[in-house]
């Protein structure tokens, strides 16, 4: 059992500071006029964007042969794109948050803000490096500073979309729990993950995904982020590919 938390132990302190954050932000949901939550909602996302940026920046980082990691970035955002455009990932995830919003019940914008938390906490170099450096070490940090942000977050969210964003606990905790514990099982056969080619062109395509949700949450455009998803692990799979063919 104490090894069992040790593994995982950023992951549930990350689901309790969503929820955390989502009750401090119901709380003041009656008290914050409409203008002070887009105010909250537009920084949320200016930041999404420069977090979103920032990770894609490790594009740089990866060459397989003659290609550049930004090539392979854009083929497996398209490839991922168009499988999750098939699989309708976008409305499955919308018909989950439907589905929960008749259970609970509840007003509001039940769906959107359990599916843009659900992405925003899920999505990200943070979220896969963290867990699989909670799994291999018990090294919890990445975890936590993704927990602080995760609790801003969620402030702003619930004030804006509601208690839906308190349920994107469930599906992180599946995310970062079964990567910590596959990490913990796999311990000897992975590599180092924050050097690693294949999960830095990862990190860069989730980074491509946080940019979505900041543009989201701006009512810049409307981003069908949920269909992308299919691209983080298309990404990896691109990157042996290439080198496959570089070895031949």
């Amino acid at each position: 059992m104490g090894d069992f938390w040790l593994k995982t132990s950023g992951t549930w302190i990350n689901a309790l500071t969503v929820l955390v954050g989502t009750g401090v932000g119901l709380r003041l949901r009656g008290s914050l006029s409409l203008s002070m939550q887009q105010v909250m909602t537009q920084g949320l996302g200016l930041i999404t964007l420069v977090i979103g940026f920032g990770m894609a920046n490790s594009f740089n980082q990866v060459k397989a042969g003659a290609i550049a990691g930004v090539i392979l970035g854009l083929l497996a955002m398209v490839t991922g794109g168009l499988l999750g455009e098939w699989w309708a990932l976008e409305k499955q995830l919308e018909a989950l948050g439907d589905w929960l919003k008749r259970r609970v019940r509840s007003g509001g914008s039940f769906t959107e803000g359990f599916v843009a938390a659900s992405l925003l906490f899920c999505v990200g170099p943070m979220a896969l490096i963290g867990s699989l450096n909670n799994g291999l070490s018990g090294d919890s940090t990445l975890l936590l500073i993704k927990a602080t942000m995760d609790a801003i977050a969620s402030i702003a969210l619930s004030n804006s979309f509601g208690i839906g964003v308190g349920f994107s606990c469930f599906p992180l905790i599946v995310y970062q729990g079964g990567l910590s514990l596959t990490a913990a099982v796999l311990a000897q056969q992975l590599p180092d993950p924050a050097t690693n080619p294949a999960v830095q062109l990862t990190s860069g395509v989730g980074g491509l995904m946080i940019i979505g949700i900041g543009l989201n949450l701006l009512e810049v455009t409307k981003v069908r982020v949920a269909s992308f998803l299919p691209a983080l692990l298309v990404a990896p799979m691109l990157y042996a590919l290439t080198q496959w063919i570089a070895s031949r």
